[in-house]
């Protein structure tokens, strides 16, 4: 590797924390935060949806959306997403991480308010465009993850790197946090202004005509943490790794962190010359023989892990209802069943999930990545099997309160664990000019799990019950646990010693293929 590259990238390894660090994990973090706040809050208002648009005049019970409309509704942001990552990441590496950066925040925002503007009085044709504007959010939400992943890693020095990653991917569980929240204030004001009697006792009364504000509110809520960073993302300089090692221009890259850092560089650009022949391919035979195993690690992984986790946050709804911990829907009007659901997910995000997130950004350069991924999935794995084994007893009103501590728990060691290193380990193992993409792909990888729960966990609870369904979720973790061991740790090395970047660029290493 050239010596200015090299004056360039050890000055960001060694840089000390500063004010920029936390700026930065805001700035991505904000990114993250709506990414949450919109994938989730659609799950604490499918009900609503299915008393508002699918009432059938006489029934025992309130409207529900068909399982087909309920997997579509909430798996259809993941497809977008999916979509986005692959496109997004390959972009972000051949455009530089910084152009492609505004784009996908701007999706977000547009597509966020058009979700909640989808009018209709034809039950078909709110769902259908609110599908439509949410699978374009989950387009613009997708291409988030790996240019916040990466930029993220690029900028941070390599002794806080990990938690400088997670902390921007933390800002998930405020996400989910707030949106919780932001259902329980709407809904309670509303339930406030707009009395209405339980469904018993008069079914058409129970669904006030206001009810349809209120998952609009709720939904375009989403729109605004994004829309108050746009001005900050697009201030943000192009990261100095991309400059200096893919668009091989180590004195702008200087220029740039010296901008925004206190480092103090000078670069010779004509050494860099001598690098261009030396770039390979994602499809090339070096890359396959020192990445491969690494690429399944990372894709497997997060695939193993989205497939539970997306299940349990999509339905957990469902699940609180069975044990009988959200009261049976006849016995509440709409608005009333959005705060009781609301108040029920925003408990468990308060108690379990946010504290997770924090606990990796805390420890993940301390015990590592590695450590941390594996006892995730192990505990993870234990506390499935014993909500699964047993489930008829956590169904007695006795234990119920033991069935939301253990649930609970797996959402706790779900973020401290896997939901977290899934996401920091891609940015940190792949070469800078396949970074965002291997990112991407990984990312994607998780999203196909995503979908996996989103649309398998429905209909395979109404098929075999949601006993079998959990211990279904239980042997995805076990396998999880199983591929962790294909993924590097990355605690305390630079960036460029753990792609092999400087050996390759030295010429150590024979590119082929």
């Amino acid at each position: 590797m050239a010596k200015d590259q090299m004056q360039v990238l050890n000055a960001l390894d060694v840089a000390k924390t500063q004010w920029y660090h936390f700026t930065a994990i805001i700035i991505a973090g904000m990114g993250f935060f709506t990414d949450a706040y919109d994938l989730f809050c659609i799950s604490l208002v499918t009900k609503l949806l299915g008393r508002i648009y699918y009432h059938t005049e006489g029934a025992s019970a309130p409207g529900t959306l068909p399982s087909n409309v309920s997997a579509a509704v909430n798996g259809v942001a993941f497809c977008g997403t999916l979509a986005g990552q692959l496109f997004f990441g390959w972009l972000g590496d051949k455009m530089g991480r910084k152009r492609v950066y505004g784009m996908t925040l701007l999706l977000m925002v547009i597509s966020s308010f058009a979700s909640g503007l989808s009018f209709s009085s034809d039950a078909k044709f709110v769902m259908a465009t609110l599908c439509f504007f949410r699978f374009w959010l989950g387009f613009g939400i997708g291409g988030d993850y790996p240019l916040s992943a990466t930029i993220m890693s690029e900028y941070a020095n390599k002794k806080t790197r990990g938690a400088f990653i997670a902390a921007v991917f933390a800002m998930q569980g405020f996400g989910i946090l707030t949106g919780g929240l932001v259902a329980i204030v709407v809904s309670a004001a509303f339930k406030s202004y707009y009395p209405a009697p339980i469904y018993a006792v008069d079914a058409n009364r129970s669904t006030v005509p206001q009810a349809d504000y209120v998952w609009r509110i709720i939904v375009m809520f989403g729109a605004v943490p994004a829309l108050l960073t746009y001005y900050w993302r697009m201030k943000m300089p192009e990261t100095a790794r991309y400059t200096a090692l893919v668009a091989k221009n180590a004195k702008q890259a200087a220029a740039d962190m010296s901008k925004v850092l206190q480092v103090d560089l000078e670069s010779e650009p004509e050494k860099l010359e001598q690098n261009k022949g030396n770039d390979f391919g994602l499809f090339s035979t070096w890359f396959f023989r020192r990445h491969g195993l690494h690429l399944l690690g990372t894709t497997s992984t997060w695939f193993l892990l989205d497939v539970a986790f997306y299940s349990q946050n999509l339905f957990q709804k469902d699940i609180f209802s069975a044990i009988g911990w959200i009261p049976k829907a006849n016995t509440m009007n709409a608005i009333e069943e959005v705060y009781k659901i609301a108040r029920a997910q925003t408990l468990i995000a308060l108690c379990s999930t946010v504290p997770g997130y924090w606990f990796t950004v805390a420890l993940i350069d301390k015990v590592g990545r590695f450590k941390i991924q594996l006892m995730g999935f192990f505990f993870m794995t234990v506390f499935m099997f014993a909500l699964a084994i047993p489930y008829h007893h956590w169904t007695l009103p006795d234990n119920r309160i033991g069935f939301v501590v253990m649930y609970s728990l797996t959402f706790f060691f779900a973020n401290f664990g896997p939901n977290a290193t899934t996401f920091v380990v891609p940015a940190e193992i792949f070469p800078a000019r396949l970074r965002s993409t291997c990112h991407g792909i990984s990312a994607a990888s998780g999203k196909a799990g995503a979908m996996v729960g989103a649309f398998g966990f429905l209909y395979a609870a109404d098929a075999i019950g949601v006993k079998k369904s959990l211990i279904i979720l239980g042997f995805s973790n076990f396998l999880g646990l199983l591929f962790t061991f294909l993924v590097p740790e990355s605690k305390g090395k630079s960036l460029e010693e753990i792609s092999g970047e400087g050996d390759e660029e030295n010429g150590t290493e024979t590119q082929s293929g």
